[in-house]
């Protein structure tokens, strides 16, 4: 299969083209940014331009569509709407016009809102922030593209919070201040949260361009999901680092988060503290994956497992530090 992966130069999309390639595809790549891994695969372009889009996805069998914004500091909040949502309408107007009718769209959780108890893809969405409104509105721009003709296969997935070597997102930005030494608690810590590793979610990506013709929305999770003190604790005796048995109320960390957003907007810098990133981190957000697991899909790495691979990767030292005293200290049989 002649596959299109948009945004393929990223953390989630690097991964996927190795995927791809190791199962025979042909792969070609379309992003705003050079690809490190994949250069002879990749062309430069906008998922906003229909140009790009339409001579991209030319003689392609299939698209996945990884393209967003969504850090939490986008500035102006237009940019959700012109790459999420109209990049969504330039998606399928170019299958349109190339005749693509197989296209993978990687939406988010987000689309439920926050505090939702293993939220299942019947519920009805309450997205609480603009990244998950415009993931949600570009859901509906691919499903109406797919149930207008009924030979065209969508495959939506719903990605928790995504994790793995190389990443810089949240779970990066929590085992750095874990790393430092100036980890503090927010919350009372026994929210649960979903997390998904790379390595198992690109798999699932590459398995979804079989999916026949219709709709498939699946959330997508490696469970068992942690509680934020549990995921800490995990942190600190892989990376063997001691913590503080402070803990801030939420409303002061988001007080605080607050204030350094005041400050990102005078100054220009970004911060890695915010008062979305506190409510989001004291927050439930899990998902059910019960539709998921009746797919068939087994993944590769157990959380666990997924998690001490992440940080062996990103904090090499402090890992086999942990690890060498931990194995001098295990009674042996």
């Amino acid at each position: 299969m002649r596959v299109l992966v948009i945004g393929g130069s990223g953390f989630i999309g690097t991964r996927l083209i190795g995927v791809l390639l190791e199962r025979g595809h042909d792969v070609v790549n379309l992003d705003r940014a050079a690809s490190t891994e994949y250069p002879a695969l990749t062309t430069l372009g906008d998922v906003c331009a229909l140009s790009d889009v339409s001579a991209a996805s030319a003689g392609v069998d299939a698209i996945v569509n990884l393209a967003a914004e969504h850090r939490d500091d986008v500035q102006p909040l237009s940019r959700y709407t012109a790459v999420n949502v109209e990049g969504a309408q330039t998606v399928i107007t170019s299958a349109e016009i190339n005749g693509v009718g197989r296209i993978v769209f990687t939406s988010s959780v987000a689309v439920y809102g926050l505090d939702k108890v293993n939220p299942e893809e019947s519920w009805e969405p309450e997205p609480f922030n603009e990244y998950g409104r415009t993931k949600l509105a570009a859901e509906r721009v691919f499903t109406e593209w797919a149930e207008s003709d009924t030979t065209r296969s969508l495959a939506i997935i719903r990605p928790s919070v995504v994790f793995g070597e190389g990443n810089r997102g949240n779970v990066h930005t929590l085992a750095n201040q874990v790393a430092s030494g100036r980890f503090i608690q927010v919350g009372k810590g026994d929210n649960r949260k979903s997390m998904s590793y790379v390595g198992n979610i690109v798999e699932f990506l590459a398995d979804s361009l079989d999916v026949p013709a219709g709709v498939r929305v699946t959330n997508f999770a490696d469970k068992p999901d942690l509680t934020t003190t549990e995921l800490v604790a995990l942190l600190r005796r892989t990376l063997g680092k001691r913590g503080s048995r402070l803990r801030l109320p939420l409303p002061v960390g988001v007080a605080a988060g607050h204030t350094l957003d005041l400050i990102a907007r005078v100054s220009g810098r970004t911060f890695p503290i915010s008062a979305v990133r506190m409510r989001k981190f004291a927050a439930e957000t899990t998902v059910s994956t019960d539709r998921l697991a009746a797919t068939g899909f087994t993944p590769r790495y157990s959380l666990e497992d997924s998690l001490v691979r992440t940080l062996a990767a990103e904090f090499p030292q402090l890992a086999a530090q942990a690890a060498r005293l931990d194995e001098r200290e295990t009674p042996r049989s």
